[in-house]
């Protein structure tokens, strides 16, 4: 069974997404405001992008001359390339960041400085990942074998007791693997399971353009700073690297707590091809928030705090989930629905680990 014949039930509590969509609607026409960027949403792409090429143009340039400053700009380039990807690619890639689709497609292809592909991230987190949110074999985000367990419906393996604690330092690697070996694989098998016709691109023109990307990539920010930079090249290849770890692992632990915690529910690969819920009740069970009041986490993670709103509405621009937030957990409270939220970042992060030990469990099945 593929994606394509797997549904969700479309009776099950069908009026709770109909009342929230008609009252986020009201929202926006009453304030008269667009639902997509807006000035505040425009300064931090600036401040994001300029994070990422300020240090980079200071390296290139020569500008300092000690190897622990140059590895210090390199640590900034990673938080810059984490917030590029949460605060600017992430929103443009689902359309939300303008009502052009030409210009959400040309800043999502912001990705490129995070070493990913941008249809390779369009299917496995726009299509496989929103729409099938915890589905065991579907959800390509909750898919780590055999490294990982992180859904009881995938098989345990003896080293999955420890992975609350190797989990950390592998988290690090993910951009480090996204800009080599995982785009390749993951076009490979997109093609294979069809994926790729649901966007109408041949696999041989998207693993030219891959090829040449990654190509690119690989030219101005591994090769062109061990030339031009004034220091031993491994320097540079430790900046590379220190640069992907501390992105990589900022990601990881951004996007595991929202839903891989035991607050929410998983499901394996239904076997009648539906779905018992429909999609929206969905993905509030299997979604929680985190640090809704920290105003600064939200700044810099693109709302990605407010992962609720954002499952429920990924094309509304996250500049906006904070203030629909209380539209949302009000509605799902008169529906009787749960509206999961751990009230700081540590918490959230603390209950990934939990869980994980959990997972690790050889006979542990989560219950939510």
């Amino acid at each position: 069974m593929d994606f394509k014949h797997v549904k969700f039930s479309r009776d099950a509590n069908a009026d709770f997404i109909n009342t929230l969509r008609k009252r986020v609607n009201e929202y926006f026409k009453e304030n008269k405001i667009s639902k997509f960027a807006n000035t505040e949403m425009i300064i931090k792409t600036i401040c994001m992008l300029a994070t990422y090429f300020i240090p980079y143009a200071l390296l290139m340039l020569n500008v300092f001359s000690s190897p622990w400053v140059m590895l210090a700009l390199w640590f900034i380039m990673g938080i810059g390339m984490t917030g590029v990807g949460t605060s600017v690619m992430h929103d443009a890639v689902h359309g939300a960041y303008s009502k052009n689709k030409f210009v959400n497609k040309l800043i999502g292809q912001s990705i490129v400085l995070l070493g990913g592909y941008y249809y390779n991230w369009e299917l496995q987190h726009n299509v496989l990942h929103h729409s099938y949110t915890n589905i065991n074999e579907m959800d390509e985000d909750i898919h780590s074998d055999p490294i990982f367990r992180f859904s009881p419906d995938q098989e345990h393996k003896k080293h999955h007791k420890l992975q609350y604690l190797y989990c950390w330092p592998l988290y690090s690697l993910m951009t480090i693997q996204w800009s080599t070996t995982k785009d390749f694989n993951q076009l490979i098998r997109y093609n294979k399971k069809g994926l790729l016709k649901t966007i109408n691109k041949s696999f041989s023109n998207l693993m030219s353009q891959l090829i040449l990307l990654k190509t690119a990539y690989y030219a101005v920010f591994v090769i062109l700073p061990i030339i031009v930079i004034d220091a031993p090249w491994y320097i540079s290849a430790i900046g590379v690297v220190l640069m992907h770890l501390v992105c990589g692992f900022a990601l990881a632990v951004i996007f595991q707590p929202a839903h891989v915690v035991p607050e929410t529910q998983y499901l394996a690969k239904p076997s009648s091809g539906t779905v018992e819920n429909n999609w929206a009740v969905h993905q509030i069970l299997t979604t929680t928030n985190f640090a809704p009041k920290n105003r600064i986490l939200n700044w810099f993670i693109g709302g990605l705090n407010y992962q609720i709103e954002h499952h429920l509405f990924p094309n509304i621009c996250h500049v906006h989930y904070r203030k629909i937030s209380k539209i949302v957990k009000k509605t799902a409270n008169e529906f009787d629905l749960p509206y999961h939220s751990a009230k700081t970042f540590r918490r959230a992060v603390l209950n990934h680990g939990k869980m994980l030990y959990r997972l690790g469990k050889k006979d542990y099945y989560h219950t939510a």
